[in-house]
Order: C-alpha cells, then structure tokens, then sequence
C-alpha cells in the first residue's frame, strides 16, 4: 500500500494568491490596515483567508500583526490585503516612510516609545 507524499504546509496560501508573490502596492511591514465599516453582506461573500483578515482588521492592524496572528505568510497577507483595498473592503494608511517622512524620524519615533515604556 502506497500513501500520499505529504503536501507542505506553504502551499494552500500561495494557491489562493492565484500563485501570486507580490502585491499591486507597497505594502510595508508597519502599513496599518482597517475595515472602514464592518458589513456582514461583505464578510458571507470573502473566501476564508480574506474573511479572517477582514475580521482581524475590524480594529487597526499592520501587515506584520496579521500576518503573525493569522499563521499566513507575510507575502500571502501582501497580496490578499492589495486585493481587498482593490475591491474597496479595507483601507490602508500609509506609514511615515511610505508618506515621504525621512526614515530616521520613523526611527525617533519608535525609540521615543521604547523609552516611555522602560521603567
């Protein structure tokens, strides 16, 4: 009796990106991502990966949290977050790098709270 050769755990995501690796946008690690308003009609119609993001993003979250909370690979989040911005169900901010900000005052800013947190 033959069994199976067991398929990777990495496959099913890029399969629901339509093998896609790369999104229509830049979408940075830090680029916060929200549901504008919450409709039900939207959540019955998105495919599982896009209904969980969707879910998640009822409050802000960046790419790197979604991708972390979810399990989904940060490429895969990249391209299913492009496509529900495209479709009109999320919105994007755009972070201080992405606006035109110099990157060190990115950098001040997350030193600034790193000391505000320190005993």
């Amino acid at each position: 009796m033959t069994s199976a050769p067991a398929r990777s755990a990495r496959v099913r995501p890029y399969a629901i990106t339509g093998g896609r690796t790369s999104s229509r946008r830049p979408l940075l690690l830090e680029t916060l991502v929200s549901v504008p308003g919450f409709d039900r009609a939207v959540y019955q119609e998105l495919v599982a990966e896009t209904r969980e993001i969707y879910v998640l993003c009822r409050a802000v979250r960046s790419i790197a949290e979604i991708s972390a909370g979810l399990g989904i690979p940060l490429g895969v989040v990249r391209v299913l977050v492009s496509d529900l911005v495209d479709e009109g169900r999320v919105r994007i901010h755009p972070s201080p790098a992405a606006a035109g900000a110099p990157e060190h005052v990115l950098l001040e800013r997350v030193l600034r709270g790193l000391q505000s947190i320190q005993p």
